[in-house]
């Protein structure tokens, strides 16, 4: 398999002069823009070919991914952290971090007292909610699942879990696959590069968080990777390898799982898409969730 490689140098990046970004956090009065088409320098790809979610129906007549939510394909990459090559397999991403309405549609309902509309993010959920969520929604389009437990205990904990990055499922996105996929390419500190942070991202708020798709997308078309709500991936929180990489998981055990991209009351440093943060995986908040991605395994 070609890999398509870019650099992505990020030493210093933090320090850079942050006066266009503006941190006032009011959102950009638009009607959510329609995705690019921008190629990943031949990672992203618009065909859906490799997803189980076209527009035709499985044999059996269930429904297939892309019934279910719109996916991004990216063909195998690499890019470059510091010294250290990530190497990153063919996967796909959803476009928007999972709403509401889909994870009521899922797994059959959410908090009351959460319900904002079907359009909005789910949140309050945990690392765990967010990988049982993907094992269901493997299982209603007839994939295998990417995680395997013995049980559920009665603090919502998933006991002797263990990852199967070798099956063809949905799952968390890894540290890598995020952020490859949040940069769309790019080498700058936000992925919108020095213009104004508010056209966007939703963050440096009090209110709560937005319906999805609000404000411009990445170059690949992908919404709020940067604000709304911060998003769970799959990694323990470890210190980076100093090794090139191929297909990086994080390390095989930890006390907290990365958090990525920023909630809706950061400020705009925490958006950063090289930026991460911690949190037990039993953790629930209003500023976090998640977006799922779906891969053949490596």
């Amino acid at each position: 398999m070609n890999v398509s490689k870019f650099g992505i140098v990020l030493a210093g990046m933090l320090a850079m002069n942050m006066a266009a970004c503006t941190a006032d956090g009011e959102p950009a009065d638009m009607a959510p823009v329609q995705p690019g088409d921008n190629d990943l320098n031949g990672g992203k790809n618009s065909s859906s070919n490799d997803v189980p979610g076209s527009s035709e129906q499985s044999s059996d007549g269930e429904k297939t991914l892309q019934d279910f939510v719109e996916m991004v394909d990216y063909s195998a990459s690499a890019f470059v952290r510091g010294s250290v090559e990530y190497v990153v397999s063919a996967y796909s991403i959803s476009k928007t971090e999972v709403t509401q309405g889909l994870y009521r549609e899922v797994m059959g309902s959410i908090a009351k007292e959460d319900s904002l509309g079907d359009n909005y993010p789910v949140f309050n959920v945990s690392w765990y909610d967010a990988v049982l969520f993907c094992n269901a929604l493997s299982k209603k389009v007839g994939l295998d699942t990417a995680y395997v437990y013995e049980r559920v205990n009665k603090n919502g904990l998933l006991e002797n879990l263990s990852v199967k990055y070798s099956a063809a499922a949905v799952r968390l996105p890894t540290e890598m696959e995020w952020e490859l996929a949040a940069r769309a390419g790019t080498a700058t500190t936000y992925y919108w590069g020095t213009d104004v942070a508010s056209k966007y991202a939703y963050y440096a708020q009090d209110k709560g968080p937005v319906a999805v798709a609000g404000y411009i997308p990445n170059a690949d078309g992908l919404y709020d990777m940067a604000g709304n709500v911060a998003e769970w991936v799959g990694d323990w929180f470890a210190s980076y390898p100093v090794e090139s990489q191929n297909n990086y998981t994080g390390p095989a055990e930890g006390t907290y799982k990365c958090v990525r991209g920023g909630g809706w009351s950061d400020k705009a440093p925490v958006l950063a898409s090289a930026e991460r943060e911690k949190k037990a995986p039993e953790y629930r908040s209003q500023m976090l969730g998640f977006r799922i991605v779906y891969s053949v395994g490596f």
